[in-house]
């Protein structure tokens, strides 16, 4: 979809100036990308549901045009920050999408604030903490990443890996130059914050989860080699009631790889749950 329909806002929140991308009337949704991902990644879900629902698209704090990250942040912090957003739209309650990081919070800020949302889709996200391996290889990659001043070389690679499966680089070329143009506009002195936050110091929230009284639906990427099958079920069960799905060919950005099928899923979840 063109960004010409959609109105640039920004927000100040407690994790500084937020960007937003708002277009469409009707009930609200609010999409959350993943680390290293802005708004743009649900461009096109945006563009199939525009026409009957106002869609908010987050730049996350540090991401894309919001005002760069100095320190780390706790996934609370990160539940007050939508609710901020929430607040300056005047909304009082919103619908939820989120992808990766975005899911974590989405499940955080339901937990929080359960007057405030209405319908959570969560896709290719966890629940669990970070796992010993992962947090020693994500804090090399952040070390990595600022001496090479950004997503490059080696590290793209990586980044690729962990975003899009075997399916997506080898059926579906444009998200490939999408994500990978997506990864060259990372300020990564900004961005490390983030990945710090959401990976190596990454909480246990599945205690969290079970105060969870929103319908949620938890959608898990056949292919995703970062959050697997297994853990994001292991999410899922810790949400009350919560439904799951597995897409087929898809790996860690559901929404970016099959914005089709996955726009299908969002409206059909929350028109059955009206």
């Amino acid at each position: 979809m063109s960004e010409n329909l959609l109105e640039d806002v920004y927000v100040e929140t407690v994790l500084g100036r937020i960007r937003l991308r708002v277009g469409g009337d009707g009930p609200a949704i609010l999409f959350w990308p993943s680390l290293l991902m802005d708004g743009s990644m649900w461009l096109d879900i945006a563009r199939r549901l525009q026409p009957h629902y106002k869609v908010v698209l987050i730049d996350p704090p540090g991401h894309g045009a919001s005002s760069p990250l100095k320190s780390g942040f706790d996934f609370a912090s990160c539940a007050i920050c939508l609710r901020e957003i929430v607040d300056a739209l005047q909304l009082a309650r919103v619908h939820y999408v989120g992808n990766s990081w975005g899911a974590m919070i989405g499940g955080t800020f339901a937990a929080l604030y359960p007057d405030r949302v209405g319908k959570l889709v969560l896709m290719n996200g966890t629940a669990s903490p970070c796992g010993a391996w992962q947090r020693i290889e994500y804090s090399l990659l952040i070390r990595m990443g600022l001496l090479l001043g950004g997503i490059r070389g080696p590290l793209r690679g990586s980044a690729e890996k962990a975003f899009l499966g075997p399916t997506t680089r080898a059926t579906r070329p444009a998200v490939v130059t999408a994500v990978r143009e997506a990864l060259s506009r990372v300020d990564f002195r900004s961005v490390r914050w983030a990945v710090e936050s959401v990976v190596p110091r990454r909480p246990d929230q599945r205690m969290v989860y079970t105060a969870v009284r929103a319908p949620v639906l938890v959608v898990a990427g056949e292919e995703d080699a970062t959050f697997p099958i297994d853990e994001t079920r292991m999410a899922a069960n810790a949400i009350p009631g919560a439904s799951f799905v597995v897409l087929k060919g898809v790996a860690h950005l559901a929404g970016f790889e099959s914005p089709g099928e996955v726009s299908e899923l969002i409206d059909g979840f929350i028109r059955a749950n009206g």
